[in-house]
């Protein structure tokens, strides 16, 4: 079965919240200077929970999900919720986002319950730079030990996301791409986006993906390649030397709305149809109030079937007065 939006916009991929928390405090996400209320245990999706509703998406068209948070390698069940999913029919991929700090200790359990591939945050190697953008929590040490024990766990098609902020990390661009084309992984540079509500986002923050591209391209001749499946977010290009690739994710200068097949769930189990939602639809209550999975799947397809979201293509007309109402923060719903 496959469903389509207003758009024609398929359901395939997932993001899946399985915590809200982070031991992090990244300045584009959770900055340190607020206090963040997280849910209590019994306000976010058992392990139980969270295997039921991707065996519903998936029934639904979903083909691929992603793992996400907060920091899901905080949550001390997580390796029954890999193995619940790994194990659904129809999945084709199961990937797992991590910044990386806990990453050493757990990267063969990972493996071993059934997650194929991780994307890793990583903004800064310099560790000055790396401990301001990530709220002076963990060190820029302890992520690459987390990066390389997955490697040696041999996780393949690891990628790297690198956040680039205007006025404070551009002077990372080259030493990330120096250390994914060393390491073999795929590097994703990432525009500075307006999610959530405090992260003091503005339009002069913004690097352009072309201009990181020139930068990298200036050093290392590249080739664009064809987009791997419809709905890809981001735009890779191989080094010409062969030593690997390297993405763009443009949502600001170049938005891909009109190919978005992403559906995401909250670690609280509400469904959010876009990464700037204001609102979910509670399929958490559902599942305790006893609804059938047929139930819930009808929910899922009406809500889906209602998707009118283009928010990045509609961005420079909102900007243009404030915004009406808060949107929910990335660390809840998963980035």
């Amino acid at each position: 079965m496959e469903i389509f939006d207003k758009f024609t916009r398929p359901m395939r991929d997932l993001r899946l919240s399985v915590i809200d928390a982070c031991n992090f405090r990244c300045l584009y996400c959770m900055p340190p200077e607020r206090e963040y209320d997280f849910f209590k245990k019994d306000e976010k999706l058992s392990v139980n929970e969270a295997i039921r509703l991707s065996e519903i998406f998936i029934k639904l068209g979903v083909r691929r999900i992603r793992l996400t948070g907060g920091e899901p390698l905080l949550r001390q069940d997580l390796d029954q919720i890999i193995a619940g999913v790994a194990k659904i029919p129809a999945l084709e991929d199961l990937s797992l986002t991590t910044n990386a700090s806990l990453l050493a200790d757990k990267a063969q359990m990972l493996k071993d319950s059934g997650v194929k591939r991780l994307t890793i945050s990583l903004d800064a190697l310099d560790p000055k730079l790396f401990k301001t953008m990530s709220g002076n929590r963990s060190s820029v040490e302890q992520v690459i030990q987390g990066i390389d024990a997955a490697l040696d766990c041999g996780f393949q098609n690891t990628k790297l996301n690198c956040v680039i902020e205007k006025g404070l990390n551009e002077s990372q661009i080259i030493p990330l791409t120096e250390f994914a084309r060393e390491r073999k992984l795929k590097l994703r540079f990432i525009e500075f986006m307006d999610v959530g509500n405090c992260n003091q986002w503005n339009l002069e923050k913004v690097v352009p993906s072309d201009e990181v591209k020139s930068i990298i391209a200036d050093k290392w001749p590249l080739t664009e390649l064809e987009a791997n499946f419809f709905g890809e977010v981001a735009t890779s290009h191989q080094f010409e030397d062969g030593k690997g690739e390297v993405g763009f994710i443009s949502s600001v200068t170049k938005a891909f709305c009109k190919d978005c097949t992403r559906a995401r769930i909250s670690s609280d189990g509400k469904l959010y149809t876009c990464l700037f939602c204001a609102r979910g639809t509670d399929l958490l209550s559902l599942m305790r109030q006893d609804h059938t999975d047929q139930e819930i799947a009808n929910t899922i397809k009406d809500v889906w079937e209602k998707r009118t979201n283009r928010y990045s293509e509609e961005r420079m007309d909102a900007l243009q007065s404030p915004r009406q109402h808060d949107i929910v923060e990335m660390f809840k719903m998963g980035g």
